[in-house]
């Protein structure tokens, strides 16, 4: 059941900010915490979010992009 709710909150977080070029645009710091937001308010308490480089093999599911595409949000379940 818990896997289902955070597949579900991944989902809501990636389709609330679309890769858009707008959204590639938006600060990194500001992303980041806008999609936490988004996923405390789903229920999800243990994650972590990173910032990394965009050529970084992602160790989690990208939720965001920022600085004009050369970074990423990367989301992790657990603590």
């Amino acid at each position: 059941m818990r896997a289902i709710k955070t597949a579900v909150v991944v989902v809501a977080v990636v389709a609330a900010f679309p890769l858009t070029s707008a959204a590639q645009r938006k600060d990194c710091t500001d992303l980041k915490g806008e999609i936490e937001a988004r996923v405390k308010q789903n229920g999800v308490d243990k994650f972590s979010l990173e910032i990394v480089e965009a050529s970084a093999p992602p160790a989690g599911k990208v939720v965001g992009t920022c600085e004009g595409g050369r970074k990423i949000i990367v989301y992790k379940r657990g603590g």
